[in-house]
Order: structure tokens, then sequence, then C-alpha cells
């Protein structure tokens, strides 16, 4: 300090903090030489408390008010220093303002996962994080464990001692709580006053802090685990899987009878699936229905290929062929081709589709 700061100590006579940090904890009033004037005036606003410190010893510490620093009102520096009264004797000693608000919104979380038992599950690595609250209730105990001769404490300066407390607390106290990982997230409340009791008992009696509020926001799992647990209720919720893929296929049925192609695809598609999968469905989804017993494997069945508009369609299957006849979309006269013949015919020449159209009356006489 130079001259001016000389001066300007000498005439300065009111100690008072004024502080919109919202985050220092701890600040300790400036000047010249740590002397101050016998009569200046100390004031201590609300959510402060005032330690004065001579000598390496804590001299007294003030509660919000007005005082005036005499050694008729300090008898312990009286006893320490021997004042003598008058502006031309100050005494050389420390003023440290500390701040007795709740200092909030601090995170915590866990740096590495936390391996926790879980009943369902087994041993499981799971992160946690948070937010919390600290206050300084004991200004003498915080001013000889933690800030000693700092000028200026910041709360960020112990936020990582506490952030590994709370970690440390964390995995013991799910361990206690005996509750599953999954069901983790409905009781968050229980287990954040649990987990800030916890912390409290740890630094209440020696650091002079109070933790008033602690807070768990998420638990999580690996994405691995997640994704393993989604398979797992996924598959819980579907049930039945072969009632769920007919139910699958008899969905896209009326799709599939819509197809352009019209005609022999919309008629064949439609009823013969649709028949095809009403036996099983409806069988699957009576009350105490048995599974139907494996049907021998059919024989191949032959394949047609039908003309329409001048172009060929298909194959179709012969089942096909006779739901659409059946249907009404497919006519005698169509033409039709498979495999084997030398050339296109009319429908109604093939014996086995011609049994499966209408009868036709013969000519009148």
């Amino acid at each position: 300090m130079g001259i001016m700061d000389k001066l300007r100590a000498e005439l300065v006579d009111i100690i008072e903090w004024v502080d919109d940090s919202q985050h220092t904890m701890v600040w300790r009033f400036p000047r010249f030489h740590n002397q101050i004037k016998n009569g200046a005036q100390l004031i201590v606003r609300p959510g402060q408390s005032a330690i004065m410190v001579s000598h390496g010893k804590i001299a007294d510490v003030f509660a919000p008010g007005r005082y005036s620093l005499e050694t008729k009102n300090i008898p312990i520096l009286s006893t320490l220093l021997g004042w003598h009264h008058g502006f031309d004797s100050p005494f050389k000693s420390e003023v440290y303002f500390v701040n007795t608000t709740r200092i909030t919104n601090l995170k915590w979380g866990t740096p590495n996962p936390v391996i926790v038992r879980d009943p369902d599950l087994g041993p499981v690595r799971v992160r946690a994080f948070g937010t919390y609250s600290i206050r300084a209730v004991d200004a003498r105990k915080l001013l000889v464990e933690l800030v000693g001769t700092d000028s200026v404490f910041e709360a960020d300066e112990i936020s990582e001692w506490l952030r590994s407390i709370i970690n440390m607390a964390f995995a013991d106290v799910v361990a206690d709580a005996g509750v599953g990982v999954l069901d983790l997230a409905s009781h968050y409340g229980d287990l954040s006053e649990a987990l800030r009791s916890e912390v409290q008992n740890l630094i209440d009696d020696e650091y002079g802090l109070e933790l008033p509020k602690l807070n768990i926001v998420n638990v999580s799992l690996p994405a691995e685990v997640e994704k393993a647990v989604d398979a797992r209720s996924s598959m819980r919720i579907v049930g039945d899987l072969a009632q769920y893929q007919a139910f699958q296929i008899a969905s896209a049925t009326p799709d599939a009878a819509k197809n352009p192609a019209g005609g022999i695809a919309g008629a064949g598609m439609g009823l013969g699936m649709g028949m095809a999968m009403a036996g099983p469905m409806l069988g699957g989804l009576a009350p105490g229905a048995q599974p139907a017993p494996p049907m021998p494997t059919p024989p191949p069945m032959r394949m047609w290929h039908v003309a329409q508009s001048g172009e060929p369609t298909g194959p179709f299957s012969e089942t096909q062929m006779i739901d659409a006849i059946r249907a009404g979309g497919f006519r005698r006269e169509n033409l039709v081709w498979s495999a084997g013949m030398a050339s296109w015919i009319e429908a109604a020449q093939v014996p086995a589709l011609m049994e499966h159209f209408p009868a036709q009356p013969p000519p009148l006489p």
C-alpha cells in the first residue's frame, strides 16, 4: 500500500461489508497494516457475522448490529493489548465478515459410477447428480478450520470437498435403503433427506457448516443396461409373441387387398390371406384354446398367369385363383397360362378352375 492508502485508512472509521457476489462466504476487511482506530464503527448487516482477530486470537464475534470498537466494549482486546485511547493509538487487528445466509444452487455429481447391488438386476453401476445449499452456522469453527488467513473465501473453494463427501455418503444411503434401481425415482424425496442428514453429520460439529437442502435430481444406469431394461419391458408388453405376429399380418391384409394390380391380386390376397389368418387368430384368442397340431407339408401348388388389359400378370397360386373366382373378380373368358401349357386358353377350359365358376344355364331351345 502507498501513502494514499495509509491516509485513507486513517480517515475511514466505518468497517462494513456490502457483498453482491452471493457466493462469498468470508471476507476480510482491508486496512493499512491492519490498524483499526480506537472508536471505529463496525456495522454488521442481517445475514452476516463479524469476527475480530488480534495476534492470531479471536477477540470477539459480533452479531448483526452497530458497534463502537473501544476497550470498554471489548474486554478481551483490553487484556491482550492494553489500549491507550486516542486517535494516535490505533490497535492492530483484523475483522472478518462471515456470510450466514444460505448459498443455493450448488451442484454435485458422481464423477465415476457407483456400484450398487440391485435385488433384480444384481450389481449395477449408477451415476447420480443433484443440487445442494450450504450455510455458515458457527463463524469461529469456519474461520479456524477452513478459512485461515485467506482474505476472500468463496463457496467454490469447498465445493469439491463437499461433493466428495456427498458421493461417499450416496453409496451408503442407497445400499441401506434397500430400494431397487428401477424404483429409485419414486423415492428421490426420502433418499435426498437421508443423504442430507448423512452428510450433515460429517461436517456439522467440525466445520461449522449446515446443509439446509440437498436434492437428488437423477440417478441413471449405463446405456447398455438401459437398453436391456427397455427390451425386457417391451417383451412384457407384447406378451404372446405368436398372437402379436398374427395381429400384425392381419392388420396388413387390407393394405394388400388394395394393391393397384387390382382384380386377381386384390381379391386373391384379400380373401386368401384373410381367411388363412382368421382361423389361427380366433383359435389363439379363445380362452383355454390348445395350440393346433403341426400341419403336413402340402404338395407344390400350380402357379397361373392371367392376361389383363393385354398384359400378363402373376403368377398366382391356385388358391388365389379360386378365391378370385368366388369373389367375382375373375371371369370365364379370361385367358390363363401355366407351366407346361402350349398356349393361353380361357379359364373355363381348365378343369381345375372350371368347377369353381357358377353353373351356367343351357341355351334356350
